[in-house]
């Protein structure tokens, strides 16, 4: 009888470590892309520059609200909001407003160029939780990381 129960104890210690084994039977172990928006997006690069985060700052990040097609984020200094089109995999930011505080050279050179790269966006590109803008000529113009805040 205690090999009986031995033996169903061994198997339900068996199932329960396979339900932990971290496949997601839904998507077949497959990566899922995240949603472009409705997520908030934490800058990575801007071109070749890598972003850079300051203390008592917010870091480099946007968030596309979907319902009202409003952007909303940080430059790393200063805060922005604008509207944006989106049709498919096209996207473009219309005037991208921000405040204006001022901070360190360095902050205050990827926040230019990262303006300056929502200006020139025409696509995006979602690879699992890595958000790609991409100019009219093909070319990255800034790469962000998708962030889980709960």
């Amino acid at each position: 009888m205690k090999h009986e129960y031995s033996l169903v104890a061994l198997l339900v210690g068996t199932l329960a470590l396979a339900g932990c084994t971290g496949l997601d039977a839904t998507s077949g172990g497959a990566t899922v892309n995240e949603p472009l928006e409705n997520t908030y997006w934490k800058l990575v690069t801007v071109g070749e520059r890598k972003a850079v985060v300051i203390e008592e700052a917010r870091e480099a990040h946007l968030v596309l609200h979907a319902e009202d097609a409003r952007l909303a984020g940080s430059t790393g200094c200063n805060r922005m909001m604008g509207e944006y089109e989106r049709d498919g995999d096209r996207l473009r930011f219309g005037q991208v407003a921000t405040t204006m505080m001022a901070c360190p050279g360095e902050v205050m050179a990827l926040e230019r160029d990262f303006l300056d790269a929502l200006d020139d966006i025409a696509s995006w590109q979602v690879e699992g939780e890595t958000l790609t803008l991409v100019d009219g000529e093909g070319e990255a113009r800034a790469r962000f990381e998708a962030v889980h805040l709960y």
